[in-house]
């Protein structure tokens, strides 16, 4: 039996910052602490250019909590990733910097790096060929086309497909939904803008995706919706679909909606409220692309493919 090892997973967002606490083998994650906080830290960064400080404040004190958490559970390693936001400003390095004086050392990854773990992640528990997996963040999408497999109860992903194209819930909020509610014209232009940026991806697929999983907030939180949770349940949520009507319709409701109205939808995280109707649109535009009439909602993502590459890093003889 390889040994299990207590790893933590840490992914900052443009719109939410996340931990997973995990007692992590070759065959298993048992989860043991998971966290979400919806810090905006691209809030404004398509203007700017810039994280503000309003921003890099909002994260500082959710690290501070983390790093306190981290220290209750005994981890023995933790992998911090940032992506898109921090990527894509000019003063980067203040949020690795913000991070650091909480003692959690800090990354700020590529979008293809990002890809191959939200992959990874999403096909944890899932096997076969022509799987697309969309992971929705905040200011970019990875698309990630592949097939996965065990070997000896060990994952192997293989990718024939990836990008990460510059369409985020955040992004296309602050791009084209100005007005509260978003009027019928941004509504049609952010979903021939989505449709265009997304496209060439699909165009060069060598053949139609068999199953398509969409990860993160954008995602579970429209399963939750949907599912009309007063409480949310990762369980229910979990493995969930969403046909091609069905977000349609979500995204016809939500768009026609103040952002205070939305704030109070059942199963919406109030925070996240301001960039739903962004997040509907850029899944609702991959199904169609697709080809396929519905997507299976997962909660194993960028999180788990963490974990999965610090354990392989730690123990590459016991899981290959």
């Amino acid at each position: 039996m390889s040994k299990v090892r207590r790893l933590a997973a840490i992914d900052i967002g443009t719109v939410t910052m996340r931990l997973l606490i995990a007692d992590v083998s070759a065959a298993n994650i048992d989860e043991v602490v998971r966290c979400t906080d919806i810090t905006h830290l691209g809030e404004g960064t398509n203007a700017s250019g810039r994280l503000s400080p309003d921003a890099l404040a909002r994260v500082a004190e959710v690290a501070r909590r983390y790093a306190a958490t981290l220290a209750e559970h005994d981890v023995e390693h933790v992998t911090a990733y940032a992506t898109s936001a921090s990527r894509d400003a000019d003063n980067g390095d203040d949020l690795v910097a913000v991070m650091a004086e909480s003692g959690i050392e800090t990354r700020i990854i590529d979008g293809q790096h990002e890809a191959r773990l939200s992959f990874a992640g999403a096909t944890w528990s899932a096997a076969g060929e022509n799987i697309l997996v969309i992971d929705v963040g905040g200011g970019s999408t990875e698309l990630i086309f592949g097939s996965a497999g065990r070997e000896d109860g060990v994952l192997v992903a293989d990718i024939e497909l990836m990008r990460s194209i510059d369409v985020g819930s955040r992004r296309i909020t602050e791009l084209f939904l100005r007005a509260d509610p978003p009027t019928h014209t941004e509504i049609a232009e952010a979903r021939t803008y989505v449709a265009r940026e997304l496209r060439p991806f699909f165009d060069v697929l060598r053949s139609k995706p068999r199953i398509l999983f969409s990860l993160a907030g954008a995602a579970t939180s429209l399963s939750a919706i949907n599912l009309e949770l007063d409480a949310y349940d990762s369980e229910r949520v979990h493995l969930s679909c969403l046909t091609g009507p069905q977000l349609a319709d979500l995204v016809g409701w939500l768009s026609g909606m103040t952002l205070a109205k939305r704030r109070e939808v059942k199963g919406l995280h109030p925070d996240r409220a301001l960039v739903i109707v962004a997040g509907a649109l850029i899944i609702e535009s991959a199904l169609a692309l697709s080809g396929l009439d519905s997507t299976v909602v997962s909660e194993h993502d960028i999180l788990y493919g963490i974990l999965l590459e610090s354990f392989s890093a730690a123990l590459p003889a016991e899981t290959h």
